[in-house]
């Protein structure tokens, strides 16, 4: 295991020796939302923890403290390069630091089990190897820029339906050679200083009670860092006596007083106790934290706007390209979407952060071409819910400037606090605000339409809200909660709203006066709430019609589409993998005006492309981060070229994919599929998707010749190969190695990645290449990890169904 900053063990016990049982467990549970208990007298202050994954928003969720937006981690996937995951790593402590965060709660790496899965954009893969090899560079870019890592959610987490009650039964085998994979490097390859744990249970046991904790975490892969429950996953004081270190969030929790209580009746050995607060006061060295221990200078610094633009070109998969791409100077372009005009940069749920400013494809085209023609066209109506105001179009009616004044009130009316902000959404999730002891939030800014006609005018949250335009009701109603996930009722609550008539230019006063429904647990002290508007009824047949004339009018078109905020977000899972609305119309119509059209495609995960072989050029772009209209406009015009590869099997219809199931029964999922998810189990099927694992195109052609394998030593072999640039410019290509036994003793998989390597190369450049294959990645567990004597088929080519050619590998 590679060793960070570990620190010296007397000392640390030295700072036990001084503390209280009192203290000690009051350490065990946080103090608010983000930070953990400071203890003057020993030199621990406090230390900060922030989501999320693809950026860190730090201890307020508020828009005048602005997030790096990086894209999503199923875009850092595509890129299968380690080098780049280590980067991203990178540049999130970097931007933790800058925000006094000591911890950064990712990467989040369960597996792409099912596409129906809500939180699939934020986790890498279906692949177990792929995720393992990303995440663990993910978490050596940030450890060693001296912020903690926290993988999780451990485990079998890879679903939001019921996540907080549901059981997942699960072999053993799958669990230790498919869903703990990526945990157990995270941990033994680069000594990882947190792991989350999560809400469901697992074969029976709660994740924060789990044996799991324990072992193989800490006896077999010598864990020592703090395991932190996701918010609000500790329930009881069994917990404690389980290899789970820290409650999230506090003040109040399951622990506190009972735990005490527990220690001094001997329930709970005060050992126990000793060691979860030694592991709290080794990750508060390892930060810097703790005095005597200073904090480890960032080794690795880099622009993060340009990072964010080179990682989304990275992340971009090239699905199909007749030579449309890259784009040849045209002098009139169509540009259409509601995606293209309002991307989605990234998925909804705690993994949210607020980006000082988005570069939309509309922008990244007319920036690209500057001297080209640049219309755009809605197309198809995407939004559903509000969408916030535009900020220039609010002025705060107090002050004059750009934004909004916001009250808290008591129940008789009384303020008990005052802000002023720069945007319509506002999440309070920690922080000074008093939600617990407010009755009403009174929002008000002066709003200057930038269009007339009809629209709609609301706000999204759960509670009872009166919406005022210059004094008048305009509408008073109560938004209920939909279903039972308080998180989903927090992070993506129901929207309500009223039509309303507006004049280009005119300003109005917008009034809001909400008084929301209480929440018990971690959420009784936080509160949501969108103010803002959604499209009024329009003919989505016009809409269509005039998209396809302007199509029709260019040398090109560029289509946009993508997912919504109700679609690809944290706190439920997907009906269905269909676009929204009526995009696939749009495209159809599109393609019919102009064959010379670029499909943009802006989701997260898995969607239908019903139309995709009529399209000319299909990108996938994911959710790009903020500077994703940059990255198009570098890949259409072939600045750069798209380098990513699919970390995940899209299907051409769902009633094909295999393994689809997010749905408990009766409390339960069961894992029936075992070790076969994702291409596996497409294999398997032997049905033909639409796009396999693996896959993607670029800009340039690539052969591989020359190869031989190396004889296992000391547990590793190679592939060796050479692979040579046959086109006319530079170019990346991604050589994988599969693994079959299709005469094994044991149930296998078809084919299984068993290693890859990126490789880039000028016009005509050959590339001697060498790809490790680890005797571990050919093993099954049985009771411990058993190797199969014997000849094992060794795949290599550019996607788990491109094969070039075949070796064999003997153990």
């Amino acid at each position: 295991m590679t060793q960070y900053n570990n620190p010296d063990p007397s000392l640390l016990s030295e700072c036990l020796a001084k503390l209280t049982l009192e203290d000690k467990v009051r350490l065990l549970t946080g103090r608010d939302f983000w930070t953990t208990w400071p203890i003057e007298e020993i030199g621990l202050r406090r230390m900060v923890v922030s989501d999320g994954p693809s950026g860190v928003r730090g201890e307020v969720w508020d828009e005048r403290s602005p997030s790096l937006n990086l894209p999503s981690a199923s875009s850092l996937s595509s890129s299968w390069d380690t080098g780049i995951a280590a980067r991203y790593g990178a540049v999130a402590a970097v931007e933790a630091r800058r925000k006094g965060v000591d911890v950064v709660l990712g990467p989040t790496i369960n597996l792409h089990r099912s596409p129906l899965g809500g939180r699939h954009f934020e986790a890498f893969s279906e692949d177990p190897l792929l995720t393992a090899h990303l995440a663990a560079a993910y978490v050596r870019g940030v450890q060693d820029n001296g912020v903690g890592a926290t993988p999780k959610h451990y485990v079998a987490n890879d679903f939001e339906t019921d996540r907080f009650t549901v059981d997942v039964r699960v072999s053993d085998r799958a669990l230790r050679e498919v869903y703990l994979r990526a945990f157990e490097d995270a941990v033994v390859r680069e000594g990882a200083w947190l792991v989350m744990s999560a809400y469901n249970s697992i074969n029976g046991a709660t994740a924060t009670e789990n044996e799991l904790l324990e072992t193989p975490l800490n006896s077999e892969w010598g864990f020592d860092g703090v395991v932190i429950s996701d918010w609000t996953a500790v329930r009881s004081v069994e917990s404690a006596k389980h290899s789970q270190d820290l409650v999230m969030p506090g003040p109040d929790g399951p622990w506190g007083a009972a735990l005490v209580e527990a220690v001094r009746s001997g329930a709970v050995d005060e050992a126990a106790i000793d060691r979860k607060v030694l592991r709290l006061l080794r990750l508060a060295a390892r930060v810097g934290a703790l005095e005597g221990f200073e904090p480890t200078e960032p080794e690795h610094r880099e622009d993060g706007v340009a990072f964010a633009r080179e990682a989304a070109v990275e992340g971009s998969v090239l699905l199909a390209n007749d030579g449309l791409l890259p784009l040849a100077d045209p002098a009139r372009i169509a540009v259409i979407g509601h995606n293209a005009l309002h991307a989605r940069t990234q998925g909804g749920g705690s993994a949210t952060v607020l980006p000082e400013r988005i570069v939309s494809p509309l922008e990244g085209v007319r920036a690209a071409f500057p001297d080209a023609e640049v219309s755009y066209s809605l197309g198809a109506i995407v939004q559903e819910g509000l969408a916030e105001l535009d900020r220039d179009a609010m002025r705060n009616p107090v002050t004059g400037e750009p934004g909004a004044r916001v009250e808290m009130l008591d129940a008789d009316g009384a303020v008990l606090f005052t802000e002023d902000r720069l945007a319509s959404g506002l999440v309070y999730f920690g922080g000074d605000a008093p939600i617990g002891e407010m009755t009403t939030l009174v929002f008000e800014t002066d709003y200057t339409p930038t269009e007339s006609g009809p629209q709609r005018i609301g706000f999204a949250s759960v509670g009872t809200g009166r919406v005022l335009i210059d004094g008048e009701l305009l509408t008073e109603q109560t938004a209920q909660a939909i279903g039972t996930d308080l998180g989903a009722a927090f992070l993506s609550p129901p929207a309500v709203s009223a039509p309303v008539q507006f004049r280009s230019g005119r300003s109005v006063r917008l009034r809001v006066e909400f008084s929301p429904q209480r929440m018990d647990g971690g959420l009784s002290n936080a509160l949501s709430i969108t103010i803002g508007t959604e499209p009024a009824d329009m003919d989505a047949d016009d809409l269509i019609a005039e998209a396809s004339r302007a199509a029709a009018e260019a040398d090109v078109a560029v289509v946009v589409v993508g997912t919504n905020s109700r679609v690809e977000s944290e706190g439920y899972d997907r009906a269905d993998l269909n676009l929204p609305g009526r995009q696939d119309d749009l495209v159809r119509a599109v393609l019919a005006a102009n064959p010379r059209t670029v499909v943009l495609v802006n989701s997260g995960s898995p969607v239908l492309l019903p139309w995709r072989e009529q399209a000319a050029a299909i990108v996938l772009n994911y959710f790009a981060g903020q500077e994703y209209g940059a990255a198009v406009g570098d890949l259409l015009t072939g600045a750069r070229e798209p380098g990513g590869r699919l970390p995940t099997t899209w299907p051409a219809a769902i009633d094909d994919v295999p393994v689809l199931d997010v749905t408990p029964v009766d409390g339960a999922l069961a894992y029936d599929e075992d070790l076969h998810i994702g291409y596996r189990a497409w294999l398997r099927a032997g049905t033909t998707p639409a796009y396999p694992f693996g896959h993607g195109l670029g800009y340039t052609t690539w052969e591989l010749t020359g190869v031989t394998t190396t004889e296992f030593t000391e547990g590793v072999a190679a592939v060796e190969l050479t692979a040579r640039n046959t086109g006319d410019r530079a170019g990346k290509h991604v050589v994988q190695v599969y693994a079959s036994r299709p005469d094994s003793t044991v149930d296998r998989p078809v084919r299984w990645l068993v290693g890859f390597a990126t490789v880039r190369a000028q016009a005509g450049q050959a590339v001697r290449v060498r790809v490790p294959v680890q005797d571990r990645d050919l093993a099954h567990w049985d009771d411990g990890w058993q190797l199969e004597p014997g000849e094992y088929t060794l795949h290599i080519g550019s996607s788990v169904l491109d094969i070039s050619t075949t070796t064999t590998a003997r153990l």
